[in-house]
């Protein structure tokens, strides 16, 4: 079957909702303090930061691993990384294309609502989280982590036949990038527990499968040894 010939998952510098909602959930408020969509969230600046960083780890790449293909989440925290580690990179790279099967997870009712203020307003949704389990829980109007395979799984089956061979680049979101590891690797919900167990996907990591081999073989997961300390 044609594959790419690699794929490297980039997750979004920190984003102003990465500090906004762990304060406010630790400290049981029902306001993050932002306003508006997800779909709008900014980075902070050390998210500008940490994108700078990954273009100096393109910078760094061989020639033979320059990226020839790039697609982001439509996200704005997801493209302005690419946009400002592409200018720091100093290379010529090619242009972006958005697909909107890379957004994060949609929350649907719940979208930018802490944890207080989901109890507040949707008090049954903690019994049904608590039924379904992290994995099949599905918000009201959201999607579970296998809506999130599926449209995935859809991306790749695209990007395979349409970039086979092709060196790529995707910018998105955490969900995303772990949710991959669970298609390309075929993983089942205990391994994927697993992986996550071992820590969450980091801001501006980079993951890398490698389909020289005729198939997508995971070479690194979740490195962030190109940021600064």
């Amino acid at each position: 079957m044609d594959i790419v010939a690699e794929l490297t998952l980039i997750r979004h510098g920190q984003s102003t909702s990465n500090v906004a909602f762990p304060e406010a959930d630790a400290g049981g408020l029902d306001d993050s303090g932002l306003t508006g969509r997800d779909a709008d969230v900014e980075l902070t600046g050390l998210g500008v930061t940490q994108a700078e960083a990954v273009g100096r780890w393109l910078a760094a790449l061989p020639a033979g691993r320059v990226p020839e293909v790039v697609v982001t989440s439509p996200y704005r925290r997801a493209r302005e990384t690419w946009r400002i580690a592409a200018e720091a990179s100093g290379l010529d790279l090619p242009e972006p294309a958005t697909d909107d099967r890379l957004v994060d997870r949609l929350m649907g009712d719940l979208e930018m609502m802490t944890r207080a203020a989901i109890t507040q307003r949707y008090p049954d949704e903690q019994g049904r989280l608590d039924d379904a389990g992290e994995y099949h829980y599905r918000p009201p109007n959201g999607e579970s982590f296998g809506d999130i395979a599926e449209r995935l799984t859809a991306f790749l089956t695209d990007l395979n036949r349409d970039h086979a061979g092709r060196r790529v680049v995707v910018v998105a979101h955490d969900a995303v990038v772990l949710m991959m590891r669970y298609v390309i690797e075929g993983l089942d919900w205990g391994a994927l527990a697993a992986v996550e167990a071992e820590g969450r996907v980091l801001n501006a990591s980079i993951t890398r499968f490698d389909g020289s081999s005729g198939r997508l073989v995971l070479d690194r997961y979740n490195a962030v040894d190109h940021l600064p300390a």
